[in-house]
C-alpha cells in the first residue's frame, strides 16, 4: 500500500462533523449514534504530522474491535451492530471507509485517560528518575529502564485538546474529578482489562508495556468502554524475544517514530517535521505485524 491509498482526512458532507481528533474523525449519525472514522494520521508528542501511515486506520479499527469483543463479557463497550451501508449509501465512499469506520453509541465521555503501566518506560521512567514515584505512587529504589513492575500501576492523565499535552495526575485528583465511586470503578476495570489482555498478548509474543483506556457513561450512568482499545496508538507493544530490562526495547507501535524524532533535535512543537519514507514504511509494517500476531 502506498501513500496515495492512505486516508489522511475523511469528507462526509451528508453527515455533521462533530470533531477531528489527532487520528479520528467523528460524525453525528443521530441523537444516539456517532460514526467514527479512523484515519491514517499519526501524531507524536501531541503534534499531528502531515504524512499518513498507510493502512494504520484499518489496523487500529480491527484491533480495537477484536479487543472489544474479547472484553465484552465483563465491560460493555460503545460498538453497535448497525451496518455501515445504512449510513454511507455511496459505494465509493463506503469502499474508502470500509474496515476503518464504525457506528457507535453516543455516550458521555469521562474527562480522564485511564493509563495502566506494567513496565517502567516513557514519562513514567522520567517521573521515577526525578522523584522515585510515578504519578505520586512510590516505587522501590534501583529500578531499571523498562523494568517490569511487581504490580501494574493505574496512572491516569487529563485529556488534552489537539496540540496540547496530556498531564499525569494522581488518584486523589481523579476522585475529585469523577467522584469516588466512578474513580474506583475506572481504576479497577482498567487494571482488570490490562491484566487479562496482557496474558493473551504474551502468549503471542507481545508484551503490553503500558496502555490507556477511555470510558464513558450511558444514559443510565453505566460505565462503558469507548474510543480505541489496546492498539499500537494507545499502547506500547514490545516483542518478548527482544525484551531486556535496562534497554529501550524495539516496538510494534509509534515509538519507532518517536525514536527517529529524538535523533533530529525536533523541539516537539508544531509544525511537525517531514518523515523519511523509510520511517513511514517501517511504521506501517510495525502496525501490521502487531495486528497479525494478536488477531491471527
Amino acid at each position: 500500500m502506498d501513500n496515495q491509498q492512505a486516508l489522511f482526512q475523511s469528507e462526509l458532507p451528508h453527515l455533521q462533523l462533530l470533531n477531528r481528533g489527532k487520528v479520528r474523525d467523528l460524525y453525528i449519525v443521530d441523537d444516539a449514534h456517532l460514526l467514527i472514522v479512523t484515519t491514517d494520521r499519526i501524531s507524536a508528542y501531541d503534534v499531528v504530522f502531515s504524512q499518513p501511515i498507510p493502512g494504520k486506520g484499518a489496523v487500529l479499527t480491527g484491533l480495537s474491535n477484536f479487543w472489544f469483543q474479547r472484553t465484552q463479557n465483563f465491560i460493555p463497550n460503545h460498538l453497535t451492530e448497525i451496518p455501515l451501508n445504512t449510513i454511507i449509501l455511496d459505494s465509493e465512499q463506503r469502499q474508502i471507509l470500509e474496515n476503518r469506520a464504525i457506528i457507535v453509541q453516543r455516550l458521555t465521555p469521562l474527562p480522564i485517560e485511564a493509563v495502566v503501566r506494567g513496565y517502567l518506560i516513557g514519562s513514567g521512567w522520567k517521573d521515577y528518575q526525578r522523584t522515585g514515584s510515578v504519578c505520586g505512587l512510590k516505587l522501590p529504589t534501583g529500578l531499571q529502564l523498562a523494568e517490569r513492575l511487581t504490580t501494574p500501576l493505574f496512572t491516569p492523565s487529563t485529556k488534552a485538546a489537539v496540540g496540547d499535552h496530556d498531564e499525569n495526575v494522581d488518584f486523589d485528583y481523579t476522585i475529585a474529578l469523577l467522584g469516588n465511586e466512578t474513580a474506583n470503578q475506572v481504576r479497577d476495570m482498567s487494571l482488570r482489562i490490562y491484566q487479562e489482555c496482557s496474558v493473551y498478548a504474551q502468549e503471542r509474543g507481545i508484551i503490553i508495556a503500558d496502555t490507556k483506556f477511555e470510558f464513558g457513561h450511558d444514559e443510565t450512568g453505566r460505565l462503558v468502554l469507548i474510543d480505541e482499545l489496546l492498539t499500537p496508538d494507545s499502547s506500547r507493544f514490545w516483542p518478548m524475544d527482544k525484551y531486556q530490562p535496562g534497554q529501550n526495547p524495539p516496538s510494534f507501535d509509534k515509538q519507532f517514530v518517536r525514536d527517529y524524532l529524538e535523533t533530529i533535535g525536533w523541539n516537539k512543537t508544531p509544525p511537525a517535521p517531514i518523515l523519511p519514507e523509510t520511517v513511514i514504511t517501517q511504521t506501517a509494517q510495525n502496525y501490521q505485524e502487531a495486528a497479525q500476531r494478536l488477531i491471527s
